[in-house]
């Protein structure tokens, strides 16, 4: 029988390397892919203090939902963390403000087409929730029961900030691209799927934990 990746953590915070190691070389990615449009070139190390964080968090999360669900509401607390820190005495809101607001450097992810950068850039010009929200459900496929437990808000109410962050994003777009570019809904949609193929196609090499 396998370990489940709870299993993992323990034995990694139990001294097992090659634990730490498989853990890493499971979520690298997918973590990498959630911070780098938000931070640029901190990314690397964001992953790092997620996954030292779930295993200094894991006696506090109960074991009902998916392990990458545990995962991922770990990256937000370390991402909102990161923006706290940023700032003098002043809180950061991710319901108010975005990734461009905390003055994140913007790093290239991959080659992409023109539209592909307008999408990319207008998810960083949103709230940061919503940009959260929209990564999460565009490259992880995460639904809404998912997506809930990491935004720590009711499923209707994650039902109800996707279709806002829909619509946010398409306004951003289109202001970004002026003239240049007629967009609908279900464009971001289509173009969403195109960068995610781009992004999870280009593979990262994760960094042994230390």
């Amino acid at each position: 029988m396998h370990p489940s990746e709870f299993d993992l953590l323990e034995a990694w915070a139990g001294g097992s390397k090659q634990a730490g190691q498989r853990l890493f070389a499971s979520h690298f990615d997918a973590l990498y892919r959630f911070f780098r449009n938000k931070v640029g070139d901190d990314a690397g190390d964001l992953v790092q203090a997620t996954l030292l964080a779930c295993m200094e968090s894991r006696g506090t999360f109960r074991r009902d939902c998916a392990f990458r669900t545990f995962v991922f509401a770990v990256a937000r607390n370390i991402l909102l963390r990161h923006f706290d820190s940023r700032r003098r005495g002043e809180r950061f809101d991710p319901m108010v403000e975005s990734a461009a607001d905390a003055g994140a450097t913007p790093t290239q992810l991959l080659e992409v087409k023109q539209h592909h950068k307008y999408l990319l850039e207008a998810l960083r010009r949103i709230a940061l929730e919503h940009q959260m929200l929209l990564e999460l459900h565009y490259w992880e496929r995460l639904v809404g029961p998912e997506l809930a437990v990491i935004l720590g808000v009711p499923e209707g109410t994650v039902r109800t900030r996707l279709r806002r962050a829909k619509q946010l994003l398409l306004a951003e777009v289109e202001r970004l691209a002026g003239q240049e570019v007629r967009t609908r809904e279900q464009d971001l949609d289509g173009w969403a799927a195109e960068v995610r193929q781009h992004l999870v196609a280009a593979g990262l090499r994760p960094p042994a934990p230390t």
